[in-house]
């Protein structure tokens, strides 16, 4: 499949939100995206297929840490490895932003979401008790170190 990453600016904001409602059950607003889109510690990327945006992913980076805040990926593009490109491409950035360990929060009952991270090397590290707001799923947080 034929797709390239870029750097996420305002023009891709239109298919980040369309992603972001069809893949979450509390999507964030269209405000927040474009918050973070323009947020000097925040880093996202997008995977474009025809100049359209399949898949995103963003993360903080705080120092010489990053916080992955989403990976999403549109329905029709899914179980095709976009995710775990955009993951590795997440990792390679944060390895050229010096910074040395990752983490997230995932549901408790996205086996598929954790399978992927542990696929790269992201170890279960605790738990946030009643973490999602819709229904107050416990989120598991992951960390990976050494990066």
């Amino acid at each position: 499949m034929d797709f390239k990453f870029s750097i996420a600016n305002m023009g891709h904001i239109d298919d980040i939100c369309e992603i972001n409602d069809l893949s979450f059950s509390v999507p964030w607003s269209r405000m927040s995206v474009e918050n973070e889109i323009v947020n000097e510690n925040s880093l996202y990327l997008v995977v474009l297929k025809d100049d359209k945006v399949i898949g995103y992913a963003g993360i903080w980076v705080i120092l010489d840490e990053g916080h992955i805040t989403n990976i999403a990926v549109h329905p029709n593009y899914r179980s095709i490895g976009i995710a775990s490109a955009l993951l590795e491409e997440l990792i390679e950035q944060c390895k050229s932003h010096a910074v040395h360990s990752m983490t997230l929060e995932v549901r408790k009952s996205n086996i598929i979401a954790q399978k992927l991270y542990e696929k790269f090397d992201f170890v279960n590290e605790g738990v946030r008790k009643n973490y999602y707001s819709d229904n107050r799923e416990d989120a598991i947080i992951m960390w990976k170190y050494n990066i």
